[in-house]
């Protein structure tokens, strides 16, 4: 009976680290490169995640990963972590407001079903019709007031959402170390490959950080890398595809109110608009995996 009691608030607390945490951590972020070059920031991040995890893990008695394994480890870090978190960290530093970041990272499932069509999967036509509202919605995102003003960072947060999306569905195919192991391998290779992009770029640091510049940091790996991540793969354990990945509908909607009500963004009626258009096509793309199977 404790164990019955105990099992709903562990799904209640694995939800909200994904809908709030993950949701917060645009605004985070923001907040983070007001103090630290955005490479620089992204790259210390998922290095100290990475090296808590892997130690964590490896006193746990998990086995290192194999030579295959960190390939294809630092495969899926660079397109996920790299490419895709990164992506989000520059797009925000060049001016793109952090609900428009979420929303435009909601359509990860869009380049995910479409993506997922050159591995074999076909898609029903509920889903193909998800797509092209998405993309729908992704132009009518880009007549918005927010993307307008910085073309460069409307191509980077776009770019962000398709590596994560192509990295997410590679994933499936390569041969990565089991559990969390495969996580902070990749955001160890991730963190290496954004901190020599750091030094690559010319990104130094002119003074120390700020108060909330540390704490974004801190957040952003123990909350949003660490925390949050295990719960999303707790979720993908105990709950059905779809609702642990619901967060592509959810985290915008947070973001948004949280830029609103802390740093003073607006969004404008383009923006909203298209929130309603990608919002609907990720619950049409949702629909098809939220129906029970048929037995076979």
């Amino acid at each position: 009976m404790p164990a019955a009691r105990r099992f709903p608030l562990q799904l209640i607390g694995a939800f909200f680290a994904l809908y709030v945490i993950w949701g917060s951590t645009y605004l985070v972020i923001r907040i983070g490169i007001e103090s630290w070059p955005p490479l620089m920031m992204a790259g210390v991040r998922f290095l100290v995640a990475g090296s808590l995890m892997y130690g964590f893990m490896r006193w746990r008695g998990s086995p290192a990963p194999t030579f295959v394994q960190w390939r294809a480890a630092g495969m899926i870090g660079f397109l996920l972590l790299a490419c895709g978190n990164g992506g989000v960290t520059l797009a925000e530093h060049s001016g793109v407001a952090s609900g428009v970041a979420a929303l435009a990272v909601a359509t990860v499932p869009l380049f995910t079903l479409l993506f997922g069509y050159f591995w074999g999967a076909r898609n029903t036509r509920l889903e193909w019709a998800g797509i092209v509202l998405g993309l729908i919605g992704i132009g009518m995102l880009n007549l918005g007031t927010n993307l307008q003003a910085s073309p460069m960072g409307a191509a980077m947060i776009l770019f962000a959402a398709a590596a994560w999306a192509f990295g997410s569905v590679w994933s499936r195919h390569l041969p990565l170390p089991a559990g969390p192991m495969a996580s902070a391998a990749e955001m160890l290779v991730a963190g290496a490959v954004l901190l020599a992009g750091s030094l690559l770029s010319g990104e130094r640091m002119t003074q120390m950080p700020t108060a909330a510049g540390w704490g974004a940091l801190l957040y952003l790996v123990f909350f949003g890398s660490i925390i949050a991540f295990s719960a999303y793969m707790y979720l993908l354990k105990n709950v059905r595809p779809a609702a642990a990945t619901s967060y592509a509908y959810v985290n915008p909607a947070v973001a948004v109110m949280l830029g609103i009500a802390f740093a003073g963004e607006s969004i404008g009626f383009e923006e909203c608009l298209a929130m309603a258009v990608i919002i609907s096509a990720v619950v049409l793309i949702g629909l098809p995996q939220w129906r029970k199977q048929k037995p076979v």
